[in-house]
């Protein structure tokens, strides 16, 4: 079975690309940029090869180039001219464009390949919050839209995971704790995007802190017995999907009973279902933040 993904519709690609399906219709129309493709009941589609030349038409656009201009350059000499600028300047929306070919096509190595390549340039850290948070924040959009399927995420969901838990592993052969303060990391129950706390917990040990990373879908009376081990811990929890917003108050409260009042310790909660609540109104030892950027500046 062919399991990659080569025909996409012109709202795929503006899903995918970002140009609005009313650009590329003129692009196709007036420089002859894409070629579409038609099935055997005549419905029009793109194929990879037109995907990836949008891409690097639109990257060339966004770096100064007119639309006229490109659509003189043979077209196999495109992405060379693409990897050039992207040597020049600033790599970042080059290695997202790689990054969404590399799902698309399930290409392993050419995720590892766009990887190294910027690792040469930048720290980790740097990668995670310029590239990777970005990257991941479209894929969410692609699979909500069904531009992209739930075996595209699972596939660079795991390479992603991979990266984390190698340069987490390097820090923590080498950690030395400069303060009291133990934090607990989880995902309540049936929440399981991991990723973003995955690199929270890498970023608390990178700083010198204690961190217990619990992992996904933790029952609240879980984390309990944790309390009788440290004498001041900040749990930290990542609310992608879960609870739902009609649960979310209802759920702090019972872990505001269970294991907050009358104790030295604290609740930091961050992620996309906090939107819907008056976050002024949280109890007193819950700290709520609005990306892992500020949540780690906290620290």
């Amino acid at each position: 079975m062919n399991n990659i993904k080569d025909r996409f519709s012109i709202k795929d690609l503006e899903n995918l690309t970002g140009i609005k399906a009313h650009t590329i219709r003129i692009w196709e129309k007036r420089y002859n940029l894409l070629e579409p493709k038609r099935t055997e009941t005549n419905i029009r589609y793109y194929d990879l090869a037109n995907f990836q030349k949008l891409l690097n038409v639109s990257y060339l656009n966004n770096n100064g180039y007119k639309i006229s201009k490109i659509a003189t350059i043979d077209s196999q000499k495109i992405p060379q001219l693409v990897r050039e600028i992207a040597t020049e300047s600033n790599m970042e929306s080059h290695a997202i464009n790689a990054f969404k070919l590399s799902m698309l096509n399930f290409d392993q190595s050419l995720f590892y390949k766009t990887y190294d390549s910027l690792l040469n340039e930048k720290a980790f850290q740097d990668i995670f919050y310029n590239i990777l948070i970005p990257f991941l924040k479209e894929i969410g959009l692609l699979w909500q839209t069904d531009t992209i399927t739930p075996a595209h995420e699972h596939f660079v969901s795991t390479l992603i995971r991979q990266k984390i838990l190698v340069n987490t592993e390097k820090i923590q052969a080498k950690q030395m704790h400069t303060s009291n303060k133990t934090f607990v990391l989880y995902l309540p129950d049936n929440e399981i995007h991991e990723l973003g706390l995955m690199f929270i917990n890498y970023e608390i040990i990178r700083h010198g802190y204690r961190s217990i990373f619990l992992g996904p879908s933790v029952p609240i009376q879980s984390l309990r017995d944790i309390k009788n081990y440290y004498d001041e811990i900040i749990f930290v929890s990542y609310f992608t999907v879960k609870p739902e917003k009609e649960n979310l108050l209802s759920y702090i409260e019972e872990f505001d009973d269970a294991l907050l009042k009358n104790s030295n310790t604290s609740f930091w909660v961050l992620g996309k279902m906090l939107d819907g609540i008056d976050k002024m109104q949280l109890p007193e030892h819950i700290k709520p933040f609005d990306s892992i950027k500020a949540l780690i500046k906290e620290l």
